[in-house]
């Protein structure tokens, strides 16, 4: 009973992770990237802005993905 409930929620994760990761941006800075030019204020406020959020939630989103299909393999949801 609390394997498939815990199967369930790591779905959603599994879901979750992918809308999140195609929702960010890409990182390619083309030829200014090697100008060496950075915003510094864009730099410290990274936290606040939107893809700074989503890139924290992929974060917390991956831990979650790796932890539930580590406790999955080795059988800790019976």
């Amino acid at each position: 009973m609390i394997r498939t409930a815990v199967t369930i929620v790591f779905i959603l994760i599994c879901i979750a992770l992918i809308v999140v990761v195609l929702m960010q941006e890409g990182k390619s800075a083309g030829l200014g990237a090697l100008s060496g030019q950075v915003d510094s204020y864009v730099r410290k406020n990274h936290g606040r802005t939107r893809e700074g959020k989503l890139e924290r939630v992929t974060v917390i989103l991956g831990v979650l993905f790796f932890l539930i299909a580590i406790g999955l393999e080795l059988k800790f949801f019976l």
